[in-house]
């Protein structure tokens, strides 16, 4: 079990940054005077408190007594009260009782008494007692951005030194509570007995440190004495002789001290700790480190940017080298993984005609699977890695053009297979109508006659993770250019039927093809990559027809549906596609081994970046229908006379086509797809399948035979697929409530490719929290108490099934349901779990189980998976605030890596 005992009591030191302090002394009892306050006491910078400074009505005459040579005050002062001020003239003090208040330069006190001592230079400030003896109305004492509110000051305006008893101030993330502060002069303040702590309640935190005595250079140095950590107003042994500290208003270049701790498989180690680069305003840099003591490191940059109305961004590579076990022991192993990881966002109005944008991770297959340095469940069950780095412009001007270069890579973290494409450079002219009228709509064929050019360039990589980057990742990439440029026009017939009509004409320029031959000495076929120009042209031909009709069933007013509305969309297609049988060549495999000689016919674009093109005609009609049902509903509230629509069945569609071309199986298979609402806005339930009218023969291929004509039914059900998700929490029962729960995409495993919700497991950040360190948390009221009868929860199911039968195989290939929930037993409990079971392969899948408690200035969780290779335990308690983060103690039990 770490204790990080040293770390804890160093960072405890900087809750004195910036801080500002006072002091006070004890009230003195004054007789009140019923003088009332007229108007303000304006205390000019000329002269002390004589008689002629408190100017309470126009009758008083000025006093004919000449000022001292020394001012009292070195800035003209301001004085307000509410009951009254009064001066005694012979002992030189002023009274100003009751909501008095005092303006001196940058200097404003307030209380409910201040008197302002002529003779010896000093204002004092205390409370007041009301009727019931309350000490109300206590002393706030202002000077710039710091406010402290003591028990009493007590400031000499010569000197500059003050005394305040008592003071309570707000530093940045720290509430400090002084018992006695003596300021020397601006830049020295001296400090006895001082409690500062994170939590909001400073007369009665559940924690804080206690200092004995503290010297502050504010903005430059602290130098303090004996510190010890309370918790529950009970001292620890945690302490420290002394420290010395720099302060900055500022943030600061620093070293950042590293946790420690142990580890089964690879000993004691030292996480996280490094150095901060504060290097501008614009941008910084943050260097972390790893060790373990049988030899295992890592290390971490991360910098993050950003420029004000332009755009901002992050970047963080990470890299470890792992050694597990001990060296000459059999179980040894070594390996190394790495990660890259760039996000940049450009602010929309910065350039509305240009824009460029990144989202970068790649790396090592195995890094979320093999890292030390992270616990984030929702990571290591990604099975793959994408990345995006693109730039977009936009010419002004008839026609109008568009272009964009992208950089992107796909990587599967199971096969290790990269795919990339570096880069891929775009470029698309608007469409243009050159018979469109000069005024009024286009109507007709011929007026809605347009084309565009499209230009394509991309070259692409196909390799794997481990030549990432490598010579040899870039003697395997393909390039190309294509140029394409689609015809269309648009027209109404019989003013409820809607026809369209295109072709489209592509030139692919390839700068890669292929020879294939057969080698007698080899026994087999060869291909031969032929370096050069060359070039293929396709085109196509395609049409469609299609309209809406809305049918209406109405029912009796009195029942609870007054109508049924059905909407069908019906289409039918047409398309051509040539044989290009000019680009195909042919070698020839001679008679061997008693097999027949044979003709192979071969292109020699095949593998390419477009492939090949087709040597085989096709003419194709396409069938497609689409079904949308709705319902009126009467309304249970009696005060709403209008009738509910509601969703019965959406996108209900059916689709085939028809081979004009083909000498058999001219049918494709039916592909039926739709959803059925359940609950409004809450649960969809979608489903899709294929039915195949061909039969299957002896050896379960396709045969040119219907099934119902072979003994069987109309179709035959090949393929289908089910899935919901569900998400149900106390809210849903609660009248006028909506839940306000939604995902937050600004997560670690979002960011990584996951799911921004905690279906597969609570998302955490790099040094191995639970929780979301910017998520503003709500302060219940009454903490202590536990919830009589509603109970906050929510839960989330995902449910997915898949049926195959293209071969007869007549099985459920895949069937699980995930579930997700969470339940706060209290206000400051909560407790969590994320499972889902396989009911193909009967298992439970990846399980979590969280246990959390907000011990109000700290936090307290558990994460626990129970079983399965990543068998493991995490437990932390930390101090929330951002500044004592470090302050903490974690403890986990890593998966057995040798599984």
């Amino acid at each position: 079990m770490q204790t990080n005992l040293l770390y804890i009591l160093f960072t405890c030191f900087f809750v004195f940054l910036g801080s500002t302090v006072t002091v006070a002394q004890e009230i003195d009892s004054i007789t009140k005077v019923n003088i009332p306050a007229e108007r303000e006491a304006i205390f000019p910078l000329s002269d002390s408190l004589t008689p002629k400074l408190i100017t309470q009505v126009d009758t008083v005459k000025t006093d004919t007594i000449k000022p001292k040579s020394d001012s009292f005050l070195t800035a003209n002062i301001v004085a307000t009260a509410k009951d009254y001020m009064r001066y005694d003239r012979k002992n030189g003090q002023a009274y100003l009782y009751n909501e008095a208040k005092i303006v001196y330069g940058d200097l404003i006190i307030e209380a409910g008494l201040i008197i302002l001592n002529n003779k010896n230079n000093e204002i004092y400030a205390y409370g007041i007692k009301d009727s019931t003896g309350t000490y109300t109305q206590s002393p706030v004492f202002t000077q710039g951005e710091s406010v402290v509110k003591p028990d009493s000051i007590r400031f000499n305006t010569v000197s500059k030194k003050a005394l305040i008893h008592n003071s309570r101030t707000k530093q940045g993330e720290f509430n400090v509570l002084g018992e006695r502060t003596k300021r020397e002069n601006d830049s020295v303040y001296f400090i006895k007995n001082v409690k500062f702590t994170t939590s909001k309640d400073i007369d009665n935190p559940e924690y804080y440190f206690y200092a004995r005595k503290i010297k502050l250079v504010p903005e430059k140095k602290i130098v303090t004495g004996l510190v010890n950590m309370y918790i529950a107003d009970v001292p620890t042994p945690l302490g420290l002789p002394f420290g010395y500290f720099p302060l900055t208003s500022e943030r600061a270049s620093g070293f950042i001290i590293p946790s420690f701790g142990d580890n089964q498989n690879r000993g004691y180690f030292l996480q996280n700790g490094g150095y901060y680069f504060n290097i501008n305003d614009y941008v910084d840099l943050a260097v972390l480190g790893d060790y373990y003591t049988n030899g295992s490191y890592g290390f971490r940059l991360e910098s993050s940017y950003a420029l004000r109305y332009r755009f901002n961004g992050n970047v963080s590579f990470r890299y470890e080298k792992l050694l597990n076990s001990e060296r000459g022991f059999p179980d040894f192993s070594e390996s190394s993984i790495y990660n890259l990881r760039w996000s940049h966002t450009q602010d929309p109005k910065s350039n509305p005609a240009s824009r460029f944008q990144a989202s970068v991770n790649l790396g090592s297959s195995k890094y979320y699977q093999e890292t030390i340095n992270q616990t984030n469940t929702g990571n290591f069950l990604n099975n793959s890695l994408s990345s995006s780095v693109s730039y977009s412009k936009t010419f002004d001007g008839k026609p109008q053009v568009n272009l964009s270069i992208a950089a992107t890579q796909n990587q599967n973290t199971n096969t290790q297979e990269v795919n990339m494409t570096l880069p891929t450079v775009q470029a698309s002219m608007a469409r243009i109508f050159p018979f469109e009228p000069k005024n009024g709509t286009k109507k007709g064929v011929f007026q809605n006659i347009n084309f565009q050019y499209n230009v394509k360039g991309e070259n692409r990589i196909r390799t794997t993770d481990s030549l990432l980057f490598k010579p040899q990742m870039f003697k395997d990439m393909q390039s190309g250019i294509q140029h394409t440029i689609p015809i269309n026009t648009n027209f109404k017939l019989f003013n409820y039927f809607s026809v369209s009509a295109g072709t489209s004409f592509q030139e692919n320029w390839v700068f890669k093809t292929i020879e294939r031959s057969y080698n007698d000495n080899l026994q087999r076929a060869v291909t031969d990559t032929v370096n050069g120009f060359d070039a293929y042209r396709t085109y196509n031909f395609s049409s469609s027809i299609g309209t809406t009709i809305y049918g209406l069933f109405n029912f009796k007013k009195e029942g609870k549906i007054q109508a049924i509305r059905h909407v069908v969309r019906p289409s039918i297609s047409y398309s051509i596609n040539p044989a290009f049988d000019e680009f195909y060549d042919t070698y020839l495999i001679p008679e061997t081994s008693g097999l027949p000689e044979e003709v192979v016919e071969y292109s020699r674009f095949e593998g390419g970046l477009f492939g090949a093109p087709g040597n085989n005609y096709s003419s194709n009609i396409g069938f497609s229908l689409t079904n949308d049902f709705e319902a009126k509903i009467r309304s249970k509230d009696t005060t709403i006379t209008e009738p509910i629509k509601r969703k019965l069945l959406s996108n209900l569609s059916f689709s085939t086509s028809y081979n004009l071309a083909a000498d058999s199986l001219h049918f494709q298979p039916v592909t039926v797809r739709g959803v059925l609402p359940i609950i409004e806005n809450k649960l969809d339930i979608n489903f899709n399948g294929a039915l195949d009218p061909y039969a299957l023969n002896s050896n379960n291929q396709r045969i040119n035979t219907y099934n119902i004509n072979n003994g069987g039914s109309l179709f035959r059900l090949t393929r289908a697929n089910l899935s919901f998700g569900y998400s149900l929490s106390n809210k849903d029962f609660e009248k006028d409530e909506k839940d306000k729960n939604k995902d937050n995409p600004d997560n670690e495993t979002f960011r990584n490719g996951g799911r921004p919700d905690d279906l597969f497991g609570r998302s955490t950040n790099l040094d191995g929290r639970l929780y979301d360190e910017d998520e503003e948390e709500e302060i219940v009221e009454n903490e202590t108490q536990r919830y009589r009868y509603a109970i906050p929860w929510q839960i989330r199911f995902a449910y997915t099934a898949t049926y195959n039968n293209l071969r007869r195989e007549n099985e459920i290939s895949s069937h699980s349901l995930m579930f997700s929930g969470d339940v706060e037993l209290s206000p400051r409990w909560t407790v969590g779990a994320s499972s889902g079971y396989d009911l193909k392969n009967p298992g439970f899948t990846f399980t979590q189980l969280r246990f959390q408690r907000d011990l109000e200035s700290w936090r307290l969780s558990f994460n626990w998976t129970p079983f399965g290779n990543r068998e493991s335990w995490y437990f932390f308690i930390g101090i929330k605030a951002n500044v004592l983060s470090d302050i903490k103690y974690d403890k986990n039990r890593e998966r057995d890596r040798s599984l």
